[in-house]
């Protein structure tokens, strides 16, 4: 192909010439241009940097075959020689849009200060800012992301950064090899890539960094890209094999938030022409290479899909398929960007992409599929939708200060848990990255506030932060729709009267109430470690006394039939049958055992108790 290129040069320049001085006379034409129902999404900005021609280019004799119309319009315009078999080749262009556009007199200086200069006050006050470089191998992409690396060194650590307060700065850079990871850090000490229980992904056993100054943050660039994967193809003698990923963790000491910037270099991706010139070890590492790039592909095209889904949703549209699956675990590159494309995300999230293109004509195909990943990298949303940053009212993960404290206020029981003690300054985040003694010791400084009830509304605000982590169609529900409407389909064992919370307990006991009551340390048919037990109350005791074989579960000391010793008689009140309560194999998780059964005296009985099921475990959970 190349040789058709290069005896076909002069053909191929007239033909371009003809086409741009066609299309200068249509631009002159005066048009009347629709308003676009669309626009790019404010978090994701596609651009394209096409790299000048390299010397070994012109001395080949390749043209240029790429050809930008305005940094401004974002438009590229690709010429390829298409080589007829019936007649002399013809001219095939193709035109490619994106966001932002640099051009070859573009320096990297210019591209940080018009794309990745706003993602640093962006991570400094606690956002996730993502940028990766795409391309074809010798297209500039290691060169672009090593230089934007140092630029962004240089604005972290500048004795006058013009950022507010005071930060802590971590560095970390790894190396992805198909599925498997290092640590470009520690000698390419192999790690692991792990999700925790906030649904963030975690790079575990990789070395933190906490740098000082801006050479040693110079210093390890320099040091990671010693142990980086590369090898020679026939584009690029050293090309990078693998995946590279820099992140910087800027965490703010006063209220332990951060945020997140990662730089990533992809792979460089080859054709197969190319390939087939290299031994079988450089095939399966191509292989894997392209694998992972079409993970990231569908993850894109599912992120695109889904916040179309999403937006008709809350605009009530009828649907015509069914909830998009985005499929970010299916490699090591999509985990570690899932905060990217997980629909679920509770964190507002800015991605830059640079499409590094090489404008040689004979790199014409290769350039051709760059720019056409980066035009489907664009995210369209609906104009109506381009400004909606609501968030999701039922993830505690994305709750502020003051929608935490309005939860708290409605939903910590009786007496209500003062907010203002709980969470004073906290967000949601925060206060879930509580320990749980801390976070059960603010609870106690509310007076009235049992141990029990502090413990349970801890599991409430986790079990809902758990429900907003899974990939369910109930993170699509309207905001009306409230965390305890289960209660209404008979999951709970909460009285439905408004007035019960003022009334006690022991006057209003009936069928299904759950309470915790103390038995005798003397009482044989009980024998466990803790004297409070639960039990869910069946009926009064006189109205099953005759006529009705009840059994107690007597079996350590070899009883089978009879009332439980030390309920039949004493006691200072009504007595009624119940079914014990017993702990699950789950911490925290209770079950029913309706045949066990147990006669309690009403003076035995200590305090009611709200039990939830989740038909996710199949267990009961202690509720406020």
């Amino acid at each position: 192909m190349d040789k058709f290129y290069l005896e076909n040069n002069a053909l191929y320049q007239n033909l371009v010439a003809a086409f741009n001085n066609t299309r200068s006379a249509n631009v002159s034409a005066p048009q009347t241009k629709k308003p676009s129902t669309e626009l790019s999404s404010s978090n994701m900005i596609v651009s394209a940097r096409i790299r000048p021609l390299l010397n070994e280019d012109i001395a080949a004799g390749f043209p240029c075959a790429v050809y930008p119309r305005s940094e401004k319009s974002g438009v590229v315009d690709l010429h390829d020689l298409y080589n007829h078999p019936r007649g002399r080749p013809v001219l095939r262009s193709s035109k490619y849009q994106v966001d932002r556009l640099f051009t070859p007199k573009a320096t990297t200086e210019d591209i940080y200060d018009n794309l990745v200069a706003n993602l640093v006050p962006f991570a400094w006050n606690g956002g996730i800012g993502t940028l990766f470089a795409y391309g074809q191998t010798g297209s500039g992409k290691t060169f672009t992301v090593s230089q934007l690396e140092k630029l962004v060194a240089m604005s972290l650590m500048a004795k006058d950064t013009g950022l507010d307060g005071t930060r802590e700065v971590y560095m970390t850079i790894i190396d992805l090899a198909g599925n498997s990871a290092y640590d470009l850090l520690s000698s390419r000490k192999p790690i692991s890539i792990l999700e925790d229980s906030f649904g963030v992904t975690q790079l575990a056993g990789a070395t933190e960094h906490l740098v000082q100054d801006r050479a040693e943050v110079m210093n390890l660039i320099d040091s990671a890209a010693s142990f980086r994967r590369t090898a020679p193809t026939k584009k690029n003698d050293a090309s990078s094999r693998s995946h590279g990923i820099c992140r910087i963790r800027i965490k703010d000491p006063a209220t332990a938030s951060e945020g997140l910037l990662y730089l990533v270099d992809l792979a460089g991706s080859e054709a197969a022409r190319d390939v087939a010139v290299h031994g079988a070890d450089r095939m399966r590492e191509t292989r894997e290479i392209n694998m992972s790039l079409s993970v990231l592909k569908d993850c894109i095209r599912g992120k695109v899909e889904s916040d179309a889904y999403a937006y008709s949703l809350s605009s009530k549209s009828k649907q015509t398929r069914n909830k998009p699956r985005v499929p970010f675990r299916q490699s090591a590159l999509t985990k570690v960007l899932k905060h990217v494309f997980d629909p679920a995300s509770s964190r507002v999230c800015r991605t830059v992409v640079i499409a590094c293109v090489n404008p040689s004509l004979a790199d014409v195909s290769p350039s051709k599929n760059t720019l056409r990943y980066a035009e489907m990298l664009r995210v369209q949303v609906p104009v109506g939708m381009a400004d909606k940053t609501e968030s999701n009212p039922r993830a505690p993960m994305s709750w502020t200060n003051r929608q935490l404290k309005e939860w708290v206020a409605k939903n910590s029981g009786y007496p209500p848990i003062k907010s203002s003690i709980l969470a004073p300054t906290e967000s949601g985040t925060q206060l879930l990255h509580l320990p749980a003694e801390e976070f059960e010791n603010r609870c106690l400084k509310t007076p009235g506030v049992s141990a029990g009830q502090a413990k349970a509304f801890r599991s409430k605000l986790w079990q809902m932060h758990i429900d907003s982590q899974r990939a369910s169609d109930s993170l699509n529900e309207s905001a009306e729709s409230t965390p305890d409407s289960r209660k209404l389909s008979g999951y709970s064992s909460r009285d439905l009267s408004p007035s019960a919370a003022t009334v006690p307990f022991k006057d209003r006991i009936r069928p299904g109430m759950v309470v915790s009551w103390a038995h005798s340390d003397s009482d044989p048919a009980l024998k466990t470690s803790e004297r409070t037990q639960l039990a869910v109350i069946l009926s009064p005791l006189e109205a099953v006394r005759d006529g009705v074989n009840f059994v107690v579960d007597r079996a350590e000391n070899g009883h089978q039939d009879g009332l439980a010793q030390g309920t039949e008689t004493g006691g200072s009140g009504a007595r009624y049958l119940c079914g014990l309560v017993t702990p699950g194999q789950i911490a925290e998780a209770y079950e029913m055992n309706l045949w066990q059964q147990v006669v309690i005296d009403v003076g035995m009985m200590e305090s009611e108790v709200i039990l939830e099921y989740d038909t996710g475990t199949r267990y009961y959970y202690i509720s406020v």
